[in-house]
């Protein structure tokens, strides 16, 4: 017996796409069934309850035998399995991967709390918890790059070390920025309805944000993120925009002490590289490399092997 469990966003999201999607998921009873048509091949997940919080949404990778874990956060109106597609099998050849849905975004919990990035960090843990894993890996996503800031600060106990991609210790002070910072992670998901509506933007610095091959996506990829996107609260969404834009961490971020890698993407409109470096005078111990990537990297083919280099050179310390 099959099951589909839907969750449409609201508001301007529902506005923009027009129409209704439900797709099915795998749930903690088994009762599975596929993706979404023509989406990419991504490991099927599952619900898990945490206790007093709500229930999440998790993808799975099982890696060899006895590797270290890996903990993917993923960026703002993103989902594990959307942020994260390109970097599965890569991770997998040397981790255990789990890749949450973050609060608001995809299956993930559902709140009527305001969105807070301390919440997603909490939620993080607890997942551990409810796995039984005593610590992992943890790689941050431009909006994940702070929930993994905030896991270590708040639960050092589970972090074996650190990887940051096109993400900072503080973001997008100015009102320019954020306007930029938001067509950057709507076009995230290639082109959708949602990442189409960004492209008609009439301001032409804001279009020439957005990466040309936004808008030369598959149509099987363009249905399958479309569908990742729907899912999405829209209230969720546009509060986690707001406390991602207020973050700053630099009063305590000095004080990581775990191994860490920072990547930074050199043509990151969004998240500018001058910022990501911010995280190098917190962190001076930090390995760091630059790639000639904009703020929607992770869609690419060469995210993957590189993200898993990344994790490797911090797990062997």
């Amino acid at each position: 017996m099959s099951s589909r469990v839907g969750c449409s966003a609201t508001g301007i999201l529902r506005n923009l796409t027009g129409r209704h999607i439900v797709v099915g998921v795998s749930v903690a009873t088994e009762e599975t069934e596929p993706e979404a048509v023509g989406g990419p091949p991504i490991p099927l997940g599952r619900r898990v309850e945490l206790p007093g919080r709500g229930t999440t949404f998790v993808r799975e990778v099982a890696g060899p035998p006895g590797a270290p874990v890996v903990l993917l956060l993923h960026g703002l109106i993103a989902s594990g399995g959307l942020n994260w597609f390109q970097a599965f099998a890569p991770l997998s050849k040397d981790f255990r991967v789990l890749a949450i849905d973050h609060r608001g975004h995809g299956r993930g919990l559902r709140s009527w709390k305001r969105f807070r990035l301390a919440d997603c960090a909490d939620d993080a843990a607890a997942l551990l918890d409810v796995l039984g894993i005593d610590q992992a890996i943890l790689v941050g996503y431009s909006m994940g790059g702070p929930i993994a800031q905030l896991i270590w600060h708040r639960h050092p106990e589970k972090v074996a070390g650190l990887v940051f991609c096109a993400t900072s210790n503080r973001f997008v002070p100015g009102v320019r920025e954020r306007l930029a910072f938001v067509t950057a992670v709507s076009a995230i998901a290639g082109s959708t309805r949602a990442g189409q509506f960004v492209t008609r933007v009439p301001l032409k610095p804001l279009q020439k944000r957005i990466p040309k091959a936004v808008r030369a996506r598959p149509d099987s990829l363009r249905r399958w993120a479309s569908a990742e996107m729907r899912r999405h609260d829209a209230r969720m969404v546009t509060e986690a925009l707001a406390a991602t834009s207020n973050f700053d961490s630099r009063r305590w971020l000095h004080q990581v002490d775990v191994p860490t890698a920072i990547m930074v993407t050199t043509g990151d409109h969004a998240v500018p590289p001058q910022e990501q470096l911010r995280l190098l005078l917190a962190i001076p111990q930090a390995s760091v490399e630059q790639f000639d990537e904009g703020h929607t990297w992770c869609a690419k083919a060469s995210f993957g092997p590189a993200v898993a280099a990344a994790c490797r050179t911090v797990a062997n310390g």
